[in-house]
């Protein structure tokens, strides 16, 4: 019951609950919007107010969500943004979106989680329901969010209801939306269980329960950290076949991914980026070491990820040597620095950490292309996005591609480029490429 004696599931049925999103991010506005196009009134919170300036004029900043589809919520009056929460209390349902970076020592930061919680807790009534979807360690729902929340004296699965429920936003990704991506719930109670899950269901397809938050925080670990451990044994397997020489790891690849059952193709990069592949090895590694234990294998992997930018740099050294141009003189054009194709998000780009390396370095002639970025700070240098074409490409000593994105023309880069350092195998299928060529991965004896 809520406090006007109203049962939860029946407001959530009758789409009378209202909901609250704290963080209006690449996880929290799509969100925010599916729930609103549902018909529910859905409140939205972000410290950043350019954010909120931005929803309400109706101005999209994530791909994901067309204009039109924000502009249409807004006009319904379903969706509202505020950069304070003093509405916060309204709100029946409440999500926790925010991010969870690390630090500089790489151990896990939450202290947004901390202050959401906090302002959640300023507001907590019988019979609301919050749930907390940011990547975290396991225990964080359980020995982190609870502990604030009964500050209040209110006892959960009675009062007020409690779950962890995973993102799994994949920017970029036509295919999987926030609506048709299979979604986990594990609730504190088996009350919080069944009340996350009904909440979750009007706005996901499937939902998939787990006995505890702890195993919902889990399983979000497993899933990205397979893929970081993946991604670094194929980066590992590029970096051999440059060292043999004469194996090209694309090729093998594609070889590899014919077989139909058992094998499943990952493919080596300049790093990996985004937020959750690049930070989750670290949370789970840092909780490990509570009970004396340590993720040795996850922290490997982690490390070769984060050692391609280096391993890059060198195949930049390598091409600039074949062309005779030196490293400081160089005039070096990254192509893309999203972390990945045909996205605008820079969080935690590989592209980024090579352009500091090469300014670290004393590179003193960097430019970029990326059709998604317009501008990127690195270093305390303010950069602007150049627009692809022969005549940059030919002033240009070394073209590095970092990021493939599909809207790209890279026959101007094949035609015209003195050198290519090619990260992406984007040039792998194109023919009669005319200056120097490195591949990652291609067997080129570095």
């Amino acid at each position: 019951m809520d406090d006007q004696g109203r049962p939860l599931d029946e407001k959530i049925r009758r789409k009378e609950a209202k909901i609250g999103v704290i963080g209006l991010g690449y996880v929290g506005l799509p969100l925010a919007v599916e729930y609103a196009e549902k018909g529910f009134t859905t409140l939205g919170f972000d410290i950043d107010w350019k954010k909120v300036e931005k929803i309400r004029r109706k101005e999209n900043y994530i791909l994901d969500i067309p204009n039109e589809r924000l502009a249409a919520c807004i006009e319904s009056g379903k969706l509202q943004a505020f950069s304070s929460f003093e509405r916060l209390g309204e709100c029946d349902v409440i999500y926790i979106c925010v991010p969870t970076p690390f630090t500089p020592n790489k151990d896990p930061d939450i202290s947004y989680i901390e202050d959401a919680t906090d302002e959640i807790r300023k507001r907590l009534r019988i019979g609301q329901l919050v749930i907390l979807k940011s990547t975290t360690f396991p225990e964080t729902t359980e020995k982190v969010v609870l502990p604030i929340l009964e500050q209040t004296g209110l006892k959960v699965g009675e009062d007020f209801h409690l779950a962890f429920s995973p993102e799994r936003i994949d920017p970029g990704n036509k295919k999987f939306t926030t609506a048709n991506t299979p979604v986990v719930v594990g609730g504190v109670t088996p009350r919080c269980t069944e009340l996350a899950a009904l909440a979750v269901q009007q706005v996901v397809n499937k939902v998939h329960i787990v006995s505890s938050p702890r195993a919902a925080e889990m399983t979000k670990l497993l899933e990205n950290i397979f893929r970081s451990v993946n991604i670094a044994l194929v980066n590992e397997l590029a970096r051999l076949c440059d060292r043999m020489g004469g194996i090209d790891i694309w090729e093998v690849i594609e070889a590899a991914s014919t077989k139909p059952f058992g094998f499943m193709p990952f493919y080596p990069g300049p790093g990996i980026g985004g937020h959750c592949i690049l930070v989750d090895p670290y949370y789970l590694s840092w909780k490990a070491r509570e009970y004396d234990f340590h993720t040795n294998f996850i922290e490997l992997a982690a490390e070769t990820n984060e050692d391609m930018p280096f391993y890059v740099m060198g195949m930049v050294r390598r091409a600039l040597s074949e062309v005779g141009v030196p490293f400081r003189k160089a005039k070096i054009l990254i192509i893309g620095v999203a972390f990945k194709k045909d996205i605008d998000d820079t969080r935690n780009s590989p592209a980024l950490k090579l352009i500091e390396l090469l300014f670290d370095r004393g590179a003193t002639h960097v430019s970029y292309c990326d059709p998604y970025v317009p501008q990127i700070e690195v270093r305390g240098r303010s950069l602007r996005s150049d627009q692809l074409s022969a005549d940059l490409v030919s002033k240009s000593d070394v073209v590095v591609i970092t990021t493939d994105h599909s809207n790209l023309d890279y026959r101007i880069i094949a035609d015209h480029a003195r050198a290519i350092v090619d990260t992406r195998n984007a040039l792998g299928k194109v023919k009669g490429v005319k200056g120097i060529l490195l591949r990652l991965g291609s067997g080129m004896r570095f």
